[in-house]
């Protein structure tokens, strides 16, 4: 059979499936995703993570094919760059050829949102659509692609990136350093730094109170659902900024490229659920040009494995 491995690499997890020829996940992993090191390092926990997922299926290294990789970053041609998140992966290099030296097996790299598209396009929420925009918020907000039933990275492997769409000139500070972009709104890290701001400047959340309570080092997904629930003001008025950039970037996206369905995905999104989802529903449809709209904002389906379903089944392209 040709199965082969897929890893979704994270900030905080790698996340390993194995596929077999009926796209069926028969072993899966997970493991921490190095803070510290270098990009050898990394490259370790992914050949360990992979060996796992194997090893929860019953099989070995020579029972598949090919490893795909669903990587942070600007990937082009097996490269990687721009990737601040993960130890080394700021200075472009060939993750594929590292990755390929480590296992001896062929290996796929693609960026992880175009990934996961791809796994929400096949086997998840996008299934039976030709053009799919997928848009996975969590600590930021990234995009991924599905254009005549294909994964579209464009030609410098920057297609997808619709956290960087600008909904407001002049606007607030995103972490790429530009002003404005839907992240700068929507993304957690953004939503944190401006929580901290506002603290600062006197206003009340318990935003940091829960993560002590809880043991965290950072505001969670789930910590900014406890505050919600718990009627913070701030918290809520955060994540009414966060529901009208996206619902803006969205419109903008569906406007350019007349897409069949948009899934709504990532950390935050699934945490928050379906009145997140709803919401962010709502705000897209003022902004779309063509009436009455016929697209679809749907909720992901593949969780925390879309990114992993989707590179192993990009990696039969090398198999």
């Amino acid at each position: 059979m040709a199965r082969t491995v897929g890893v979704d690499l994270g900030g905080t997890n790698i996340c390993t499936v194995v596929l077999d020829d009926d796209d069926e996940v028969v072993g899966h992993a997970k493991l921490k995703t190095p803070t510290t090191g270098d990009r050898a390092g990394v490259v370790e926990v992914i050949g360990a993570s992979v060996y796992d997922a194997l090893g929860a299926a019953d099989l070995h290294l020579e029972d598949t094919v090919a490893v795909g990789v669903g990587s942070p970053g600007v990937v082009l041609d097996g490269t990687v760059g721009g990737a601040s998140n993960v130890p080394g992966f700021l200075e472009r290099f060939s993750l594929a050829q590292l990755v390929t030296e480590h296992l001896g097996l062929p290996v796929r790299v693609t960026n992880d949102v175009t990934a996961a598209a791809v796994g929400e396009h096949r086997l998840g929420a996008g299934r039976g659509t030709r053009d799919l925009l997928c848009v996975f918020v969590g600590t930021g907000v990234g995009g991924g692609l599905i254009l005549c039933g294909e994964a579209y990275e464009g030609g410098r492997g920057g297609a997808g990136e619709i956290g960087h769409t600008v909904v407001q000139q002049g606007g607030a500070v995103c972490p790429c350093g530009r002003r404005g972009c839907v992240e700068a709104y929507a993304g957690r890290r953004a939503m944190v730094l401006a929580a901290e701001r506002a603290v600062a400047a006197g206003t009340p959340t318990i935003l940091f109170d829960l993560v002590a309570e809880k043991g965290r080092s950072r505001p969670t997904s789930g910590i900014f659902l406890a505050a919600l629930e718990r009627g913070d003001t701030l918290i809520a008025d955060l994540l009414d900024q966060a529901v009208d950039a996206l619902g803006a970037g969205i419109a903008s996206a569906v406007n350019l490229l007349d897409v069949d369905a948009v899934v709504l995905g990532g950390g935050l999104a699934d945490k928050l659920g379906e009145r997140f989802r709803s919401r962010v529903d709502a705000a897209t449809r003022p902004h779309l040009f063509l009436h009455p709209p016929r697209v679809e904002l749907i909720a992901a389906e593949l969780g925390e494995r879309a990114g992993a379903i989707g590179a192993a089944i990009m990696a039969r392209e090398v198999a």
